[in-house]
This record gives structure tokens, sequence and C-alpha cells, in this order.
């Protein structure tokens, strides 16, 4: 190993696949700096133990976990009875708060016993939350960072009056806690995953400011079958009658993801074509969603699920709609590879992985042009649906997968492309390739000698890498 390498110590909440969403960034951060043999080293909390434990082998030496408190067991219980966003905000954000005191005192004696030149702290990803991982004895780069979300105009009904004027009232509060708290001061790098998060950013924060892409994707676990995406069409437009469409959904199951919408849109497209769809996730509108299949004629009973995923049951009608639940993401991986379309209709995804996902195994993907989505389709790969009002949004979907459905020639053109374009800009180690190149500049412009109140900032820009 040569001398001029970053040694990296990477702090977050969790570093979890099986969580999933933004726990799963220090994770591939971690995993993709150590198979290029980087010296690296993770702070997290132990409820990943076992899970981190079982993959990461030889590694799992390389990891500092801190422990749950009695007050953040009842910050969770409280948090169970609140509305989910509200609880993230408000009791969620007082118990990360709690682990990030506990790991301050970690890092800055791992700092210190592993000579640490960079830590990075890649979540929590609101670029409101303030840091509290500053003066630890090396320069702290954090992020990406992707918020400043709030629903489309048209679906501002979707969240409660007391919800809005909590969060409303947050952000008021964040520049303050901010100035208390002063981790996003003294960085010496924010990295932030679009526009929209940058001007979300507290006031007068670190000026070194670089746009990069929250989300990555693991060519390892998502990639297409070998002859999806460059062979002739499986399904030719002569046997569609034989072989249903396939659309697929995944995620968690919240009334912002608007599956509901789906349903109704999808029914009309079962009246005219034959088409299945997937709903591969759990979450409190799972019994409520099913119940709406149900009384739509949609709802598809099978026999026992084989245990290993594999075996794709025939369908029982046209138009069923089959819950599959929560799966791993290797299985998760399966039920997309089985699958010619995946449809995300939520009106509030920051990020959106399950896109990049989707794009990588060569799948097209019809979503809500809004967030996430949006930054990471275009026509050429996928559908973007604009949240006009619910009526048009329906109507838009239902078009859209009627589009999808009658043209296996259009599904693996896009296919193709959104391969390509997962391939060339979001795998993981392209984007460490990135990462690398923030902690290069981050080395340079903060000597070890220096104190990190008072670091050697360039000039306030974004820079884009």
């Amino acid at each position: 190993m040569t001398s001029d390498k970053p040694r990296v110590l990477i702090v977050a909440e969790h570093a979890s696949a099986k969580f999933g969403g933004e726990a799963a960034l220090p994770l591939h951060y971690f995993r993709v700096l150590r198979k290029r043999q980087i010296e690296a080293w993770l702070v997290v909390h132990e409820r990943t133990r076992d899970e981190l434990k079982l993959h990461l082998g030889e590694d799992f030496d390389r990891i500092y976990f801190v422990s749950d408190t009695t007050l953040q067991w009842l910050l969770w219980k409280i948090g169970r009875l609140l509305p989910q966003r509200l609880a993230y905000v408000t009791v969620g954000f007082a118990s990360r708060l709690i682990t990030q005191i506990a790991q301050r005192f970690v890092v800055r004696e791992t700092v210190q016993r592993h000579r640490i030149t960079v830590v990075h702290q890649p979540t929590p990803v609101s670029p409101k939350e303030p840091s509290l991982i500053f003066g630890v004895g090396a320069p702290v780069v954090i992020g990406p960072m992707n918020g400043g979300m709030n629903y489309p105009p048209a679906f501002q009904w979707m969240q409660s009056r007391f919800v809005h004027l909590t969060l409303r009232v947050g952000r008021l509060v964040s520049d303050w806690l901010n100035w208390l708290l002063p981790g996003k001061h003294q960085a010496a790098a924010l990295l932030v995953a679009n526009a929209r998060t940058y001007a979300a950013l507290p006031k007068d924060t670190c000026s070194y400011v670089v746009e990069l892409s929250e989300n990555g994707v693991d060519l390892a676990i998502w990639r297409p079958q070998p002859e999806s995406i460059y062979a002739a069409p499986a399904r030719p437009v002569a046997n569609t009658a034989i072989q249903p469409t396939k659309f697929v959904f995944v995620g968690r199951l919240v009334h912002w993801k608007a599956v509901n919408l789906l349903l109704i849109a999808f029914e009309r497209v079962a009246r005219q074509l034959p088409v299945e769809l997937e709903i591969v996730g759990d979450g409190p509108e799972s019994m409520p969603l099913r119940q709406q299949a149900d009384a739509l004629g949609l709802l598809r009973l099978d026999a026992p699920q084989p245990a290993d995923h594999k075996t794709l049951i025939p369908a029982q009608c046209n138009g069923s709609v089959h819950f599959w639940g929560w799966l791993s993401q290797a299985d998760c991986a399966r039920r997309l590879q089985q699958s010619d379309v995946m449809v995300l209709p939520s009106m509030l995804e920051c990020g959106g992985a399950v896109v990049l996902e989707s794009m990588a195994m060569g799948i097209p993907v019809i979503a809500t042009n809004w967030g996430g989505p949006s930054e990471y389709l275009n026509e050429s790969c996928g559908i973007l649906i604009e949240p006009r009002s619910q009526v048009l949004f329906v109507n838009d979907l239902a078009a859209a997968m009627t589009r999808m459905a009658a043209s296996p020639t259009l599904r693996q053109a896009m296919g193709r492309r959104g391969h390509q374009r997962a391939v060339s800009e979001f795998d993981w180690d392209v984007k460490v390739d990135a990462i690398l190149d923030i902690y290069r500049h981050v080395l340079e412009a903060t000597p070890p000698a220096r104190s990190l109140t008072s670091p050697n900032k360039p000039n306030s820009a974004i820079s884009r890498v």
C-alpha cells in the first residue's frame, strides 16, 4: 500500500443492507474501500452487530460499536405512536443525537489509535440535521446528503397540517441547532445529492460543497440475466396473451409511496391487457392495500410460497396482484429478474435506490417525476409521470403501464440503456472513485497540523463530481 492512500474512519447510525435506505450507504463505502485494500474502520450502533459479523468476515474486527441507552428505548416506544415522518424528526432525532454523543468519544480515540487521516459521516442524509462529529483530530467529510423534500403541490393533502407545522418549525430551528452543534460548520467538505439539498443546508456552513449522488448500485447483486438486455425480446407482441407483462413495486408500504394509486391504475390496465403486479415490501399500509386489491377483484391467493422464492407461481387470472411481503436483497433481485417493468409512484422519494437497482438489472422504470427518481431516469430508460393531480396522475400512470405492456421492444431498449447508465454513472466503484478524489482534496486543503476549528477552505461554490 502506498503512503498517499487515506486512512478512513466511517461513522454512521447504522451500517446495514437489511435495514435498507440510508443505512446501506456506510456499509457500501466500507466494503468498497476495504476491497481496494484501503485502511478503513467503521463506528456504528450495535443494532446491526449480528448482520455485520455474518457478512464482513475478517473486517469485522475493524468495527467499533456503541450501545443503546434506556432513554433511546423509551424514545423508540414513543416514536411508534407517531406518524413516521414526525417520529423521525422528533424522537428519532433525539435518539440519533444520543448515538452521536457516544460515537464522538469513540471517534476521537480511534483517530489517535489508527492515525486516521479522514473521518467520513455519510448519514444521516438530512441537510438540516446537526452533526456532533467535529474537533475529532482529523478532517471530516459529511454526506452525500439528500433532503429539503416536500410533497408535490397537488399532493400536499397527503401530509397532515400538524406534521406540516412541526416540520416547518423544525427547519426554522435547524440553523440555531447547527450553530450549537457545529459539525457542518467545521466540516472540511459537505456533499449534497442535488441543488435542492444544497439550498436546504444551514446558513454559513462549510464553503467546500460538492454535488454527488447519494445512492449507488452494487452490480454484484443487481445484475441482469445474461441474455435479458442484449438478446432479441423474449416476449414477442404476438405472445403477450400467453405471457402477461409483469410489473413490480419494491419498497416500504407507507402512504407516501402511493401504492393505492398504483392499484387503481393497474386495474384499468388489467381490463385491456394480460398483466400482473407483484408488490414486494411491508409496512403499515400492507393490510389496507391488500383490502383495496381484494375490493378491486385483483388480489391473488396462491399456494404456499416456495422457501427459496425461485419458482414463479403461475397466475390464477389475468390482472392478478401478489403481495410478497419483506424479502432479502437476494430475493428482491430474483423477483426483479423475473419482472418486465418496475413502478415507483412515490410522492416523497428523496433517493429511490430501487430505481438504480432496476436500471442495473436492465429493467425499465415508471416513476413519479419528483425527487430522486427524476435525477436517475430520463426518457431513454423509463417514463416519468408528472404529479399534477390525483386524477391526472392515475390516468398518466395507467397510460404508461399500457404503453410498456404493449411493446416488449420498447421495454428491452429502455432496459438496455438504463443498464448502461447505471453501470457508467452509479456503480459503487465509480462512486468511491469520486469519494477518494474528495478525500485527497480535503487532505491537501487541510494539513494535519492545522486545527479543525480553522480549516483552510476553498472559495464558496458547489462543485460537481
